[in-house]
């Protein structure tokens, strides 16, 4: 639907596949931001652990026929479906990997929209006389955090994944825009690096682990994370110890948002307003965690 529908109709359905995603703040995001521009948003978390590629062609096939004008897609379907659709962006068919499914005139097109928020959210704490950059897993987010540091032009990008041929597969990938390194261990990707990212899953609650050891952060590196329950994940906690500049996941989550909301709607909306939002989450979050 274009703008000028949008804003005729008022009406905009949107949501979320993947599992689990109970924690999602996505849904006060986009509908805090639909409100804004004068739209009634609903966002609909379908949570559906563990299924196949028929299961996933259901979900598709509702998100393109219940009027709905995309759907974002996270762990763990983000590469599962990406044979599924319709078209895909040259961004995301590049890295094979989408977090943003539009649906428009019948078709699902796959874009990847926490390349473009990462992108947006690392930028300043890249050093403009080149970057080593070591990143910590190459699944969904781990591939689109590595592309969008590529398209930044870092020099000596580095990645590791316990499962060595996924990241070999993504460093050939890369190849075409600009090369990684894939390290043989975590203390391989770190030697000498000027930032680090962590792509997994790890410390996002209630997991309290850690994807690299504490030893080896430093002062003179930062430390991003892709996750963002807590906030503060155990990797930042101990970057913060060591004297490191961090960036948490609340720029990555509300950049990526704010990039698929404009893809669903055509409408750029306030990331002011889906940062309040996120950020209320957040604090109800942070609130019933420790009064339990």
């Amino acid at each position: 639907m274009s703008k000028r529908g949008y804003a005729a109709s008022k009406k905009l359905l949107t949501g979320l596949i993947g599992a689990p995603i109970a924690h999602s703040a996505s849904p006060a995001m986009h509908e805090r931001a639909a409100e804004a521009l004068g739209l009634r948003g609903h966002y609909q978390l379908i949570e559906v652990a563990g299924a196949d590629a028929a299961g996933l062609r259901m979900m598709l096939e509702g998100v393109r026929r219940l009027g709905f004008a995309g759907v974002n897609v996270t762990y763990p379907y983000k590469e599962a479906v990406v044979p599924l659709l319709d078209e895909l962006a040259p961004g995301a068919a590049a890295m094979g990997a989408v977090n943003t499914v539009v649906a428009r005139d019948g078709r699902l097109i796959g874009h990847n929209t926490d390349t473009t928020g990462f992108a947006r959210a690392v930028a300043p704490l890249l050093a403009p006389s080149g970057n080593a950059v070591a990143v910590i897993g190459t699944g969904g987010v781990g591939k689109a955090i590595a592309f969008a540091l590529a398209s930044l032009k870092v020099s000596g990008l580095r990645i590791f994944d316990s499962e060595t041929a996924r990241a070999e597969k993504l460093a050939s990938l890369l190849a075409r825009h600009g090369g990684a390194t894939v390290a043989k261990s975590v203390e391989d990707a770190l030697d000498g690096a000027t930032g680090l990212v962590n792509g997994t899953p790890v410390g996002m609650l209630p997991n309290r682990g850690m994807p690299v050891p504490a030893t080896l952060l430093h002062e003179k590196m930062w430390v991003a994370d892709a996750v963002y329950s807590p906030l503060i994940t155990p990797l930042l906690a101990a970057a913060q110890a060591k004297g490191a500049r961090i960036m948490t996941g609340r720029e990555l989550a509300i950049y990526q948002a704010a990039d698929a909301f404009e893809l669903f709607t055509g409408l750029a909306p306030s990331t002011e307003v889906m940062g309040e939002a996120f950020d209320e989450v957040m604090a109800a979050r942070s609130a019933a965690y420790n009064a339990a």
